[in-house]
C-alpha cells in the first residue's frame, strides 16, 4: 500500500511492520512443556482455506501433544496467560492470510506477538520477513503449504531442546529490544521529522 501511494499520490507512504505491546514482551522460563500450539481461530477467513487444513493436519500429525486455542479451539488467552502458553509450548506454528504468499512483506502481527511474548516459532516464509527476522536465529521459515517440511522441522526442534531455546530467547530479545509499539512510534516520529 505504501508503494501504492508512493507511485499514484501525493500522498508519501512507508511501510511499518507490526509490533508488540511492551508491558506484555516478557519471557517467562519454564520446564512444563507440551508439544505443539496453534492461536488462532480456525474459521479465520473463509477465503483463507488454509488455515483449517493446517489445523487439521496439526491434529492428525500430533495427537497427543497438539493444542489449538482460539475461539473455536481450547478457548481464546490474552494477557499473561498467553505468556505463559507460549512458555509451555515447544512449537508454535504460525499462520497468516497471504493468499498465495504473493504479498511480500505481509505477515501477521501474531509473529512480533508470539516472539515476544517468549515463543518459539515456526512460520511460513513471505518475502521480507528476512529483513526483520534470521531464520533459525530468531524464528524457523517452512515454505508455505509445504507439510513434509513443516513436520521435520517440528519433530526436529521437539528433539533438540536447546538449540530451539536458543533460537526462542533471540527471537524474544530481538522484537523486545527492536520491535515494540515504542519502536514503531519512534519511526513514525522520525518520518514525521518530529521530535
Amino acid at each position: 500500500m505504501a508503494e501504492w501511494f508512493n507511485t499514484n499520490t501525493a500522498v508519501k507512504g512507508h511501510y511499518l511492520p507490526a509490533g508488540v505491546y511492551a508491558p506484555e514482551c516478557n519471557y517467562v522460563p519454564t520446564t512444563k512443556k507440551f508439544d505443539v500450539v496453534f492461536v488462532g481461530s480456525k474459521g479465520y477467513h473463509p477465503e483463507w482455506p488454509y488455515r483449517p487444513k493446517l489445523i487439521e493436519w496439526l491434529g492428525n500429525n500430533y495427537p497427543r501433544g497438539f493444542r489449538h486455542y482460539g475461539g473455536d479451539g481450547l478457548g481464546v488467552v490474552r494477557g499473561d496467560r498467553l505468556n505463559s502458553l507460549y512458555a509451555r509450548a515447544k512449537v508454535v506454528v504460525g499462520d497468516t492470510l497471504c493468499p498465495g504468499f504473493t504479498y511480500p512483506s505481509y505477515w501477521s502481527d501474531r509473529v512480533y506477538e508470539t516472539l515476544g511474548r517468549g515463543g518459539f516459532i515456526i512460520h511460513p516464509y513471505i518475502e521480507g520477513m528476512e529483513k526483520e527476522f534470521t531464520d533459525k536465529e530468531h524464528l524457523v521459515f517452512y515454505e508455505y503449504n509445504n507439510f513434509k517440511q513443516l513436520k521435520e522441522l517440528i519433530d526436529y526442534y521437539l528433539e533438540n531442546d536447546e538449540e530451539r531455546e536458543k533460537i526462542r530467547l533471540a527471537g524474544h530479545n530481538l522484537v523486545k529490544n527492536n520491535y515494540t509499539y515504542r519502536h514503531r512510534w519512534e519511526t513514525i516520529l522520525k518520518e514525521l521529522n518530529v521530535g
